[in-house]
């Protein structure tokens, strides 16, 4: 899939009148501070910089993907990549991760990446804020990343204890980065204690901020066999019906949030007063990057995590 072909599947435009779910505007600090930095931690995926730079070598968007997220982790079996993911199928990601490292080299991936995001970010932010901001709020997160549990995170700690980048903008999109992932991490965890699959993950959390079945979960990877089973599974369990989640459905993945929410504890914490105006400026600029073309403008895929 080349970068064209990724904007036609995931810019799909929302159906007139879309807004965000109320589940996460109304949702607590936790939820609030990883929608306000979705679309500037996910910078990497969408920038044209970086897409051009891998593509240079070989890579296509879906293995810039899975090779540029799970390089922190190291040179490990794509089975511990697709593992920290969860939410894609491991054949999937055994292909993606075995394709593109035989590609590039590990380190120059991470590399052009950090150098892409800089240049990219740069022009995106350069009109509405200055490099001094830029860095204040890099450190507030890194700090606040510095102060967080890494117990159970890989994707989070990995990135934690990756070299601090030099410039400021890169350095903002690393830290963004740094925070998503430990939500991240700390949703996958909550999920498999509630007794998901990676499939079933996705179909709840779809049905849940407003899709149809399959309208997000199907650009996962899964094959039809696996999605059915998986809607299967949750009828089963009462967790869905007719295509839809039950009530208890809804109040079962309302309880996956909270206690995603409560995983953020120490993180949240170490933030403290500086939160309010944190939110203020990291969602101006995500919003900025979503007027740029730099992320989808559909509020629930803002919100699919």
């Amino acid at each position: 899939m080349d970068y064209e072909a990724a904007v036609a599947t995931f810019f799909t435009l929302a159906p007139e009148g879309t807004t965000a779910p109320s589940v996460v505007t109304q949702g607590g600090p936790a939820r609030q501070l990883r929608d306000a930095l979705e679309p500037l931690a996910m910078h990497a995926v969408w920038a044209q910089e970086v897409y051009d730079a891998l593509a240079a070598y070989g890579l296509d968007f879906l293995s810039g993907y899975v090779c540029g997220r799970g390089a922190a982790l190291g040179a490990v079996p794509s089975q511990v990549v697709a593992a920290a993911f969860a939410v894609f199928p491991a054949e999937l990601v055994d292909q993606l991760w075995t394709d593109g490292l035989g590609k590039l080299d590990r380190a120059e991936l991470i590399a052009l990446r950090d150098e892409g995001v800089a240049v990219s970010l740069r022009k995106v932010l350069r009109d509405v804020t200055t490099e001094q901001e830029v860095l204040e709020v890099a450190e507030t997160l890194e700090h606040a990343a510095a102060a967080a549990d890494g117990a159970g995170r890989p994707l989070f700690s990995a990135l934690r204890a990756a070299p601090t980048l030099a410039d400021p903008y890169a350095r903002l999109w690393r830290a963004a980065d740094v925070v998503r992932e430990h939500r991240g991490d700390g949703h996958v965890a909550t999920c498999i204690a509630a007794g998901l699959s990676g499939c079933e993950m996705n179909i709840v959390t779809e049905l849940w901020l407003g899709y149809s079945l399959g309208e997000y979960s199907n650009t996962r990877g899964w094959s039809r066999e696996a999605h059915e089973q998986a809607v299967a599974s949750l009828t089963v369990s009462g967790l869905m019906a007719n295509w839809e989640l039950t009530e208890d459905g809804q109040a079962f993945r309302t309880r996956v949030e909270q206690r995603t929410d409560a995983s953020q504890r120490t993180l949240i914490r170490a933030l403290g007063h500086q939160l309010p105006d944190l939110l203020a400026r990291v969602s101006a600029w995500s919003d900025r990057c979503i007027a740029g073309g730099m992320f989808p403008s559909d509020p629930r895929k803002r919100a699919a995590g």
